[in-house]
């Protein structure tokens, strides 16, 4: 990432030159700028969280203080999603262990 000389903001690339898209200056990108960033390993199946209709819940957390709505059932597979912003409470997806049921559950 590079910032502008002039007035400090994020430049863009355009071509061999970084242009800005506030003042309009232009600079020749950095050559270390390749450099900079950092590739990482993929992430394993069970770093993901799954929460779409053909999600497998099985083997992920149970959870025993839930009651299911379509068949009673009290225990169930649960993950946690950040869905709102970061000072929001989590959203736990649960899938019932007896009938397969989905709901979701709001903090």
């Amino acid at each position: 990432m590079q910032f502008c000389d002039e007035c400090g903001s994020m430049m863009k690339a355009d071509g061999d030159v970084m242009v800005c898209d506030s003042c309009g200056a232009e600079q020749a990108r950095d050559a270390d700028e390749e450099a900079a960033f950092v590739s990482t390993e993929e992430q394993s199946g069970d770093e993901l969280i799954e929460t779409e209709e053909g999600a497998d819940f099985e083997g992920k957390p149970t959870a025993t203080d839930v009651i299911c709505d379509d068949c009673g059932h009290t225990v169930a597979w649960y993950t946690i999603k950040q869905t709102g912003a970061a000072d929001e409470p989590p959203t736990r997806f649960f899938k019932c262990k007896e009938c397969g049921y989905r709901w979701r559950e709001y903090n």
